[in-house]
C-alpha cells in the first residue's frame, strides 16, 4: 500500500496565535502508540492547554488530548499522557537557549500528518498582554475595512 503524500492537518491551536506572539516555529515528530495514531488518523485530537517542556535534554509535550480509539481493546492509550518529541540535538539546544530567556514558552500550534508521519508544529512564544490583543484586533478590523473599500473602488462602486 503506498504511503500517503502531502500534509493533512488533524488539529490546530488557533487560540495560541491570539494569546501569544509566535517568535519561531519548529517541526517535531512524536513518539506515539498504535491506537494514538489510529485516533489521530480519525481526526480526533485537542491542543487546548498543551505545552512543551524540557526534561534531561529532551522535549516532552504535556496536556495534549488524544481520545481513546473507539475500536481499541486493552491496548488503548491514556488520553493525556506525556509524549516525547523527536527533534535534532542542535534544535533542542537552540530552543533551550531561547526558552531560558524571560517569558518564553513552547506552545503546540498544530498536529498533522506529513507524508504519513505524525508531526507537531511547535511555536516559541511570548505571552501577549490584554492591550496587545486589543491592538491586534483593531489592526485586523482596520485591514478588513481597507480591503473592503479597495474592492468597492476597483469595481467602480465608490
Amino acid at each position: 500500500m503506498p504511503r500517503e503524500q502531502g500534509r493533512k492537518v488533524v488539529a490546530s491551536n488557533r487560540k495560541a496565535r491570539h494569546d501569544y506572539a509566535i517568535l519561531d516555529t519548529y517541526e517535531a515528530g512524536m513518539v506515539l502508540t498504535g491506537t494514538e495514531v489510529k485516533s489521530l488518523r480519525a481526526g480526533r485530537s485537542s491542543l487546548v492547554d498543551a505545552f512543551g517542556h524540557e526534561n534531561n535534554g529532551e522535549i516532552f509535550l504535556h496536556g495534549m488530548h488524544i481520545p481513546e480509539y473507539t475500536q481499541g481493546t486493552w491496548t488503548n492509550h491514556e488520553p493525556r499522557r506525556v509524549r516525547k518529541l523527536l527533534l535534532k540535538r542542535d534544535e533542542i539546544h537552540k530552543m533551550m537557549g531561547k526558552l531560558r530567556e524571560d517569558g518564553l514558552t513552547l506552545v503546540p500550534l498544530s498536529v498533522y500528518f506529513h507524508n504519513g508521519y505524525a508531526k507537531v508544529e511547535l511555536g516559541l512564544a511570548k505571552g501577549k498582554k490584554a492591550y496587545d490583543k486589543r491592538q491586534d484586533l483593531a489592526a485586523r478590523d482596520a485591514q478588513k475595512e481597507i480591503n473592503k473599500a479597495l474592492g468597492r473602488r476597483s469595481k467602480g462602486m465608490v
